[in-house]
């Protein structure tokens, strides 16, 4: 068994494992390829078909290629896919992008909240600040959530060496009721054994690609020709996006790679080695530690 079938195996194990724990989760897609590798892991580990909603938090500042890709293959797929929007922060212009707040706290509003606040129990009051929309494949567009029930559980697409505060991570991360991070109270993982049994309200994220590396990342999508979004490509003038993310927020990289097999090519030679992959994101070069701060409120 090579190394990319021995990863996908236990990523498979690790959706399984959730499904079978875990009443009433979602699975986040960013839009971004780590993301669109777990959906077709999921594909895989329920023979075609993704038993959890997807959940995309859309900040409003997404890169327009990026939404386009996500309708697209949510209709392709059949995928359930919600949407959540933080709409008060963005209605009264408390963004970065309107020149209001600053990084994090932008990123506190748009992600952190409006993620904590998609997953929780919906209600009707027009003073909640985040609203949760379904994408209808119908009409192709977005309309109220009806379903109010909060998610227990939520699988995340984060690598371990992506960024330093991932590798602090578990397979089954716990969070408190508030969907906060607290490293201490991580549980141990040894030898392929997890912790799928946690205290009554106790928030659960699970991460099936912990193990996975950006290399390995672009291995699969070539091996299972996976469709990217577009962004992640040499277009022509010697630049593509690494990582994506909002558009007043994320830079592309210098890079000549116009197909996956060119982005492996440039990964493997080293190139990159000594240049973060979020390298392009201004939020985690605000410094003080502000993805951490993110995180320990709820972000990814």
């Amino acid at each position: 068994m090579d190394h990319l079938q021995a990863l996908e195996d236990q990523s498979v194990h690790i959706l399984r494992e959730a499904y079978a724990n875990f009443k009433n989760i979602g699975m986040l897609w960013s839009i971004g390829k780590d993301s669109t590798v777990l959906v077709r892991l999921a594909q895989k580990a329920f023979f075609g078909h993704v038993p959890f909603p997807l959940i995309h938090i859309d900040t409003s500042f997404k890169i327009p290629e990026m939404i386009h890709y996500r309708d697209k293959f949510a209709q392709e797929w059949a995928l359930t896919l919600l949407v959540g929007k933080n709409e008060k922060a963005i209605a009264e212009k408390q963004t970065f992008p309107d020149g209001k707040v600053d990084r994090t706290t932008c990123c506190a509003a748009l992600k952190a909240t409006a993620l904590k606040e998609t997953l929780g129990e919906q209600s009707k009051d027009e003073s909640k600040h985040v609203r949760r929309y379904r994408f209808d494949h119908q009409t192709m567009s977005l309309k109220e959530d009806k379903n109010t029930e909060a998610f227990t559980g939520i699988i995340a697409g984060i690598r371990a060496d992506e960024e330093g505060t991932r590798s602090k991570e578990r397979y089954f991360s716990p969070r408190n009721q508030d969907n906060s991070w607290e490293l201490a109270s991580q549980p141990p993982e040894f030898w392929n054994q997890f912790k799928t049994e946690f205290a009554p309200g106790t928030h659960v994220r699970i991460h099936p690609l912990l193990d996975w590396t950006e290399l390995n990342i672009w291995e699969y999508i070539q091996r299972e020709n996976i469709p990217t979004v577009s962004l992640y490509y040499n277009q022509g003038d010697g630049t593509r996006y690494r990582s994506l993310g909002c558009y007043p927020c994320t830079k592309p990289i210098h890079s000549e790679a116009r197909n996956v097999a060119e982005i492996i090519q440039e990964l493997k030679t080293g190139k990159l080695r000594n240049i973060a992959e979020r390298s392009g994101r201004a939020q985690d070069e605000d410094g003080g530690g502000t993805l951490e701060i993110l995180r320990k409120k709820g972000y990814m």
